[in-house]
């Protein structure tokens, strides 16, 4: 039986500085045939109400890409990480549900949306269902329920800034999936960017 997902707005996390990557905006790089932002927003556009970029910077550059996106920056400045923009997505997202991504992801499993929804409703008790992919688990790549919100506040005033730590709190779900030849998930460094395309490039030869 085919699952109704939910009303479920998309958020993609890209408020980071960047530092590993000399301050590059990651959301606007071409890591793979398309620029980030469009490949993000094509694939979920026909699954999600509004799709929201968390991000300080470039807003008019977004828009001009993705014309139906929507912008807004943290809550608090100091780049607190995904957990202050999780948080300040709540005052914007209108749906019960946000689909966070992180900006710098290379690989976005198919059916990811459905699978977390099913994962949260396996659980009454979940607030958070979060993706993990060959053993290694992507927290800021998750579906959180508008009811972490208190929580998410709570620790942000604790300073206890680990999504780890905090969607323990939360009766967290895991969707494990598991992807051959996957070099990396995500994008954190120059030096993972060139070993990504240089590896892309080898595998075309060989196709």
């Amino acid at each position: 039986m085919t699952m109704q997902i939910p009303a479920t707005d998309l958020v993609i996390l890209a408020g980071g500085q960047a530092r590993r990557m000399n301050g590059m905006n990651k959301l606007l790089q071409q890591f793979d045939d398309q620029i980030q932002l469009s490949k993000i927003c094509q694939r979920f556009k026909s699954e999600v109400q509004q799709i929201w970029v968390n991000s300080h910077r470039d807003s008019s550059i977004y828009k001009s890409i993705e014309p139906t996106v929507e912008c807004f920056s943290d809550d608090q400045n100091g780049f607190l990480g995904p957990l202050m923009g999780m948080k300040s997505a709540w005052s914007r997202v209108q749906a019960e549900y946000a689909l966070f991504i992180p900006c710098d992801v290379t690989y976005i499993p198919n059916q990811v949306l459905i699978k977390l929804h099913r994962a949260l409703q396996k659980n009454p008790q979940a607030l958070v269902a979060y993706v993990a992919i060959n053993g290694d688990a992507l927290y800021p790549f998750c579906l959180l329920k508008r009811e972490s919100l208190p929580i998410l506040k709570q620790q942000i005033s604790a300073g206890k800034l680990s999504l780890r730590e905090c969607f323990k709190q939360l009766n967290s779900q895991q969707v494990i999936l598991q992807k051959q030849s996957l070099f990396c998930h995500s994008i954190n460094s120059l030096d993972e960017l060139q070993q990504y395309q240089q590896m892309k490039f080898f595998k075309q030869l060989f196709i």
